[in-house]
């Protein structure tokens, strides 16, 4: 029997709409919840316009889950308040949730689960005994980590769009607030200079990547996110990237080697709303750091982490590539890759004076488990990516089994020995 799959916000761009036409296309029905301008743009039927804010989405929504016959609820992220009252609607009321969300092996990569995302994705009630024992029977090839973040012009390209749709359409949705923490006008103004930026930022990354050559001495990599990202902000002990780059310098003044360096690998997006690379500069010359500290810009890491000693973060994706690589890992958060094993439980300056390294044969069986299952080849952001993702992602969607329940790993209680949070002082 056809069902009723209803979309809430999505990634920028065009993806949310090639996804409905694709289920359309196998007989299926499709909705889509708009809160705004850029939600709207581009729809026609099928778009459920929703004129108030978070705290009467619940009125507004459940009698319309089940009058119009919604079976399936489809979200981007889980951690916004909008997608956690829509999604607790749908639990309740029996629907299947589907959650999309980056790659956890990004780049050129999707994630699809129906449990959560991130810090509530069904992998973190996973042991690594029985992702072992699934692994071993899996034929996926381990696959090599790709050189550089993805398609980041378009990424931003589509954030530019999407923002300035929302800013010129406000007065029409007055009920409308974003979850991010600064308006749509601001997000539109970073995101254009992002773009203005990035032949620039990239002529800097050379410069320093040349200044880490020449100096010739071990370092480790602090792989930096962004502050108000879902997954620092529900999945940390932190709220911000200030906090965690302190914490970082004065672990590596203390323990570190006085001949090793530190290297503060910056997000693609970076975009100065919290100053970083001032702080950065601030503290290390405050901690007696500065001649042995680096600042790298850009979206490449293969290069960087193939010389590096060490990589600490909150818990990046970008950990998973230090991983690869056989690098010690540090997190300081909650991750899917937080098992024992994979990083270390350390304090963060016994890390830095002598890091343990992961075990390489756990790491290459839980990386071949991500491939078979939740990991979807592809991106929202490019043409070719969208279309080499719905591929394989609408025979997904439509399946009866979860992506981890058609390998034969079903989630549930598993006894997992997840590591709890590092402090985050050290």
């Amino acid at each position: 029997m056809a069902r009723h799959f209803l979309l809430m916000q999505g990634p920028h761009g065009p993806f949310w709409a090639e996804l409905a036409a694709r289920l359309r296309a196998a007989g299926q029905e499709v909705s889509r919840v708009a809160l705004n301008a850029g939600d709207a743009h581009g729809w026609g039927d099928g778009l459920w316009r929703c004129d108030v804010g978070a705290a009467d989405l619940r009125g507004w929504l459940q009698p319309r889950l089940a009058s119009r016959g919604v079976t399936d609820l489809v979200l981007y992220g889980d951690h916004r308040e909008v997608h956690r009252i829509a999604g607790r609607l749908a639990h309740d009321a029996g629907l299947r949730l589907h959650y999309l969300e980056e790659g956890y092996l990004r780049p050129h990569w999707i994630t699809y689960e129906r449990d959560g995302v991130n810090g509530r994705s069904p992998l973190m009630n996973m042991s690594m005994e029985r992702i072992r024992a699934v692994a071993r029977d899996l034929q996926e090839r381990d696959r090599a980590a790709p050189d550089q973040w993805g398609a980041m012009g378009g990424h931003l390209w589509h954030g530019l769009l999407y923002h300035a749709r929302v800013a010129s359409g406000a007065r029409h949705w007055p009920a409308y607030r974003t979850h991010r923490p600064i308006d749509p006008a601001r997000e539109r103004a970073l995101a254009l200079r992002g773009l203005i930026d990035l032949p620039l930022r990239r002529l800097r990354r050379s410069r320093a990547d040349a200044r880490l050559r020449r100096a010739g001495v071990p370092y480790h990599v602090a792989l930096l996110q962004l502050g108000h990202d879902a997954s620092v902000q529900a999945h940390s002990p932190y709220r911000d990237m200030r906090g965690f780059v302190t914490d970082v310098a004065v672990a590596f003044a203390r323990s570190a080697p006085m001949h090793h360096h530190l290297v503060f690998k910056l997000h693609p997006f970076e975009d100065g709303r919290e100053s970083l690379p001032r702080h950065i500069r601030a503290i290390t010359q405050e901690l007696g750091l500065a001649a042995r500290t680096h600042i790298l810009e850009g979206e490449r890491l293969a290069t960087l982490l193939d010389a590096a000693s060490s990589a600490v973060t909150i818990n990046s994706t970008a950990a998973q590539q230090a991983l690869w690589r056989g690098l010690p890992v540090w997190a300081a958060g909650q991750a899917i890759y937080s098992k024992p094993g994979l990083v270390s439980n350390q304090s963060l300056g016994d890390f830095f004076a002598a890091p343990f390294a992961p075990d390489r044969v756990d790491y290459l069986a839980f990386r071949r488990l991500l491939l078979a299952s939740s990991q979807v080849k592809g991106g929202f952001y490019t043409a070719s990516g969208r279309a080499q993702a719905l591929r394989r992602l609408i025979d997904m969607i439509l399946a009866d089994e979860d992506p981890y329940g058609a390998i034969g790993c079903h989630t549930g209680a598993t006894g997992a020995e997840i590591l709890p949070l590092n402090a985050p002082g050290a």
